[in-house]
C-alpha cells in the first residue's frame, strides 16, 4: 500500500487501491485520546463505526450548531445594551459585531440599494464585495420593518447569524467529507473555539463556506465546480483566489494542465457573471471595495501596527501596500521551490494554508475574524489537536486583546482596558501561533513521513486529480526522495522514546457511508 515511503513518480496504475478503513482520531492522536476520557474513553476496537444512524457528518453537524450557538450567547451582553449603549461596553464583555452597526450605517434600514445608491457620511458606497452585498441585502429583506431601529437591528442581527450558522455546518460537513478515511477531523473545526467566539462579528463565513465547497469538488476530481465556486468565493472576499497560485504550481509538477484550466475558466467565468452587471451599472459603488482597501491605513492586529506604534512611526497606506505586497511576493516565491523540490508533491490543503496564511502576517489589516479563513484549511493541513490548539490559544489571546485595547481606548481617562503594550503582546501571540503552524506544516511537506494524513497511507486525499498522480515536472533527486523517506525517529517524551504508532493502533474498521 502506498504510504509516506511513497516514490512520488510512481505510476498511479501501479499502485494499489487506497484503504477504506475510517482513521479514529483517539487512536492516532494523544489529545484526543485524553479528551475522550470526558465521554467514556477511546473507541473499542468492537465497535461498529458508522452502523448507525450518528455518522459523522451528523455528530460533526450538530457539534457546529451547539458551539455557533455558545458563540451567539457570548455575544448576548451587547445584544439589548452593548451595541446601543455606552461606547466601550460592547468591547469590555468582549461581544462587539459589525452587523447591527452597518444596518443603519450602510442603509439597509433606509431600504438604499448596496452599490447603486450613494449612502450619507464619509463611507459613499458600501465597501464589501458584490456578493457579500447581496448575502447582506438578503438578510435585509427578511428583516421586518416595523418597531424601532434598535429592534430592527436585533432581528437584522438574528436573521444574519441564522444564515452565518447554515454556512457554519457547510463548512464543517465540507472538512468532513474531504478526506475521506478522516471525517472525525471536522470535529476540530466544530469545536475551534476561534471559530464560534468570531462567527457572528461580521460576513466571512459566507465566503468561508464557498472556499470550504469548492475544496470538497477539486478532492472530488471536479475541478469545473472547485473553479465555479471558487470564483462565487472571490466575489464574496478578496483572499480565496490565492489558493489557485499554489494549485498552478501543483498542477505543474503532476502536468494536470486541462484539470487546472478547467478550474481557472470556472473561476473567472463565476467571478464575472456575478461582478460585470454591478461593475457595468453601477461602477462607483462596484470600485468602492476595491479603492477602500487601497487607500485604508495600517489597521489593527497588523505587524505594522505594531512597528508604527512601537517605534512612533507613521506609515502611509501606499508604503504598508508596498511592504506588504513585497513580502507576500517573496513568500510565494518561496512555494517555488518548496513544491517542486519537496520529496513527494506537497499535499492540496498544506499549500493553501501557507498562501492564505502568508497574506494574513502580511497584510495591513488583521481583524479577529479572518480566523476564519484559516481553520478549515489548517485542519485539512494539519489535523493535529496539539499544534491546532496552541495556535488556536494565540487567536483567543488576540481575539481578547484587540477588544480590551478597544475598551482602554474608549473609555477616556478611566483607561480601562489594555494598555498598548498588552495589544502589542496580543498580536505578537497571533504571529507567533500562526507562524508556528506554518513551520510545521512546511516541515511535513518536507519530510512527508511526518505528516499524519500520509502516515496512514495516503497519498494527497484533497488533491482531487493530483491524488496519486505521477510526477511530470519536479527539482528532486532519488537520493534526496530515499533519504526522506526514511521512518521518523522515535519521539522522547518524559525520559522514555514513545511507542511506534503502528504498535498503538488498532486493527481498522470497514469504511462507512457519512
Amino acid at each position: 500500500m502506498p504510504s509516506a515511503t511513497t516514490p512520488p513518480d510512481a505510476h498511479p496504475a501501479a499502485a494499489p487501491p487506497p484503504r477504506t478503513d475510517v482513521v479514529a482520531p483517539t487512536r492516532e492522536d494523544k489529545v484526543s485520546a485524553v479528551g475522550s476520557e470526558l465521554i467514556g474513553g477511546q473507541i473499542g476496537r468492537r465497535a461498529l463505526v458508522g452502523a448507525h444512524w450518528w455518522t459523522p457528518v451528523r455528530v460533526i453537524a450538530l457539534m457546529t450548531i451547539g458551539m455557533f450557538a455558545l458563540g451567539m450567547v457570548q455575544k448576548f451582553p451587547c445584544y439589548d445594551g452593548g451595541w446601543f449603549f455606552g461606547a466601550s461596553s460592547q468591547y469590555t464583555h468582549a461581544c462587539y459585531s459589525d452587523i447591527p452597526h452597518l444596518y443603519p450605517g450602510r442603509g439597509f434600514a433606509d431600504g438604499l440599494i448596496p452599490y447603486f445608491d450613494r449612502l450619507p457620511g464619509e463611507m459613499e458606497y458600501l465597501e464589501y464585495p458584490v456578493l457579500t452585498g447581496a448575502f447582506m441585502e438578503v438578510a435585509a429583506w427578511l428583516t421586518p420593518g416595523g418597531g424601532s431601529l434598535q429592534h430592527q437591528q436585533q432581528i437584522y442581527w438574528y436573521v444574519n447569524a441564522g444564515m452565518l450558522m447554515v454556512c457554519a455546518v457547510i463548512i464543517a460537513v465540507c472538512v468532513t467529507r474531504t478526506h475521506r478515511r478522516r471525517p472525525w477531523d471536522g470535529l476540530l473545526v466544530a469545536l475551534a473555539p476561534a471559530f464560534a467566539l468570531t462567527a457572528t462579528i461580521n460576513w466571512d463565513l459566507f465566503a468561508v463556506a464557498l472556499l470550504a465547497a469548492a475544496v470538497l469538488m477539486w478532492s472530488r476530481g471536479r475541478p469545473l465546480a472547485f473553479g465555479v465556486l471558487l470564483g462565487l468565493a472571490t466575489a464574496a472576499k478578496f483572499y480565496p483566489f490565492l489558493v489557485l497560485g499554489p494549485l498552478f504550481l501543483l498542477c505543474l509538477r503532476a502536468g494536470a494542465w486541462r484539470a487546472f484550466g478547467k478550474a481557472l475558466f470556472g473561476a473567472a467565468g463565476a467571478w464575472l457573471v456575478v461582478n460585470v452587471p454591478v461593475m457595468v451599472l453601477a461602477p462607483e459603488g462596484w470600485a468602492k471595495f476595491y479603492a477602500f482597501s487601497r487607500e485604508r491605513g495600517v489597521d489593527f492586529g497588523s505587524v505594522w501596527l505594531m512597528i508604527s506604534q512601537r517605534l512612533n512611526v507613521h506609515i502611509s497606506p501606499d508604503s504598508a501596500n508596498n511592504y506588504g505586497i513585497a513580502l507576500m511576493a517573496i513568500g510565494c516565491a518561496a512555494m517555488i521551490p518548496l513544491t517542486l523540490m519537496a520529496p513527494r508533491r506537497p499535499r492540496f490543503a498544506q499549500l493553501a494554508f501557507l498562501v492564505v496564511a502568508v497574506f494574513i502576517l502580511t497584510n495591513k489589516v488583521y481583524s479577529p475574524q479572518y480566523v476564519l479563513w484559516l481553520i478549515p484549511l489548517a485542519v485539512l493541513a494539519r489535523p493535529r489537536w496539539r499544534d491546532l490548539l496552541i495556535w488556536q490559544a494565540g487567536e483567543v489571546a488576540y481575539f481578547l486583546g484587540i477588544w480590551m485595547y478597544l475598551a482602554y481606548t474608549t473609555s477616556g481617562d478611566a483607561h480601562r482596558g489594555l494598555p498598548p503594550d498588552g495589544y502589542h503582546a496580543a498580536i505578537v501571540a497571533h504571529l507567533l501561533g500562526t507562524t508556528y503552524l506554518c513551520v510545521v506544516i512546511v516541515r511535513d511537506i518536507l519530510r512527508p513521513d511526518r505528516d499524519v494524513v500520509r502516515r496512514n497511507g495516503e497519498d494527497d486525499p484533497s488533491g482531487g486529480v493530483l491524488d496519486r498522480a505521477p510526477d511530470v515536472f519536479a527539482w528532486v533527486s532519488a537520493a534526496r526522495r530515499e533519504r526522506t523517506a526514511e521512518p521518523a525517529p522515535a519521539r522522547v517524551g518524559w525520559g522514555r522514546p514513545d511507542p511506534p504508532e503502528d504498535a498503538l493502533r488498532k486493527p481498522p474498521e470497514p469504511i462507512r457511508p457519512v
